[in-house]
């Protein structure tokens, strides 16, 4: 029987982000965004796709992943040696056969400046209110981001967090803060349903694992307006994107107002790629907006358009480009132009800084 902790023990020596296993496949791993299969493990049967299963969540899960043929779950990993990792995962099917996918979430959550975050960001964490979203695409650190950013919070001010998860990634010690997590599907039966409830919780920072529907969209709003600081994620590329997001979310009849209200409570966007570099290991690039008085009523006006001018005109405050950050990192050696134009927004725009 093919063992998951065995997999699992491999997976952090390897120092892999991902462990796929499905029928057919042998297992295969991530690293620095790169998949390879283990060369030592056959591919697998069915018979030890449920044995894996089995191992991993209970047979009640199990019951209901058959029936409804999608499960989430997170575990903790204790290895042989001691060394303890936390995973997320998803178990699917696909062409009738069991695949699961793991995530492997670290155990020590890294602050702003090990991630390699610009230092403006840490300035939300001294928010009291708003609404702040991390954006970019799925593996590219949303979720490290976001636990920087509370882990800060949780050590340098005495409130109550209350984050809700699908599942729970990050576990977060209480220091000076209260932190409870709820996860959907165990502690509460939706995003929009726990936050129609948090506010009677007597939270002061709230984080939303993921704004999907039109519900939670408007319930994070709604937090973010009543007084509480909103930490969000969205898989948008940029920030006048995400902002256009949020807005197309709504009926057009609503638009405006939401316009009105997103203008007044959004404190910031951060966007973000993780690129692997030349000699192995990975580095983040990033975005980022902060909501001055101009970003407001370009939000307010529905000139999103405008943005992007206004991000390159506000380094004074710690605005950048996604190019004005691939840009530093070619000038200092840390990137190939090469690799740095093929994550670009704007190629063109990345050559004219660095060339004129």
């Amino acid at each position: 029987m093919v063992k998951i902790d065995d997999l699992l023990v491999e997976a952090g020596k390897l120092g892999a982000s991902d462990l796929h296993v499905s029928e057919g496949h042998p297992p295969n791993f991530r690293v620095d965004g790169v998949i390879s299969a283990h060369g030592a493990v056959a591919p697998l049967t069915a018979q030890d796709m449920y044995d894996i299963l089995g191992q991993l969540i209970s047979s009640d899960e199990v019951e209901s992943f058959k029936a409804r043929r999608e499960h989430d779950f997170s575990f903790s990993f204790r290895s042989p040696e001691g060394e303890e990792a936390r995973f997320r995962g998803n178990a699917y099917y696909e062409s009738g056969r069991v695949g699961i996918a793991l995530r492997q979430i670290p155990m020590r959550i890294r602050t702003l400046d090990e991630l390699g975050l610009p230092p403006a960001i840490k300035q939300i964490a001294a928010q009291r209110r708003g609404l702040f979203l991390v954006t970019g695409p799925t593996g590219h650190g949303k979720s490290s981001t976001l636990a920087a950013l509370i882990q800060m919070i949780n050590t340098t001010r005495r409130e109550h967090i209350v984050t809700i998860e699908d599942p729970v990634e990050y576990i977060y010690i209480p220091d000076k803060c209260i932190v409870h997590q709820r996860q959907v599907g165990i502690d509460t039966e939706s995003f929009a349903e726990a936050l129609r409830r948090v506010l009677r919780q007597d939270p002061d920072v709230i984080l939303i694992g993921e704004m999907r529907d039109l519900e939670t969209v408007g319930a994070a709003i709604t937090a973010a307006e009543t007084g509480h600081l909103v930490l969000a994620t969205l898989h948008t590329q940029d920030a006048a994107q995400s902002v256009d997001r949020i807005i197309d979310v709504f009926p057009p009849h609503q638009q405006q107002q939401v316009r009105i209200q997103l203008s007044s409570v959004l404190v910031g966007i951060c966007s973000q790629q993780l690129i692997p570099l030349p000699a192995g290991g990975r580095t983040v690039v990033t975005e980022l907006l902060l909501a001055n008085p101009a970003v407001r009523n370009c939000i307010k006006e529905g000139k999103t358009n405008q943005i992007k001018t206004l991000i390159q005109t506000g380094s004074n405050i710690g605005m950048h480009t996604m190019e004005q950050s691939l840009a530093d990192k070619v000038s200092a050696g840390v990137l190939p132009l090469e690799t740095a134009l093929n994550y670009a927004y704007d190629p063109k725009d990345l050559q004219r800084l660095l060339y004129g």
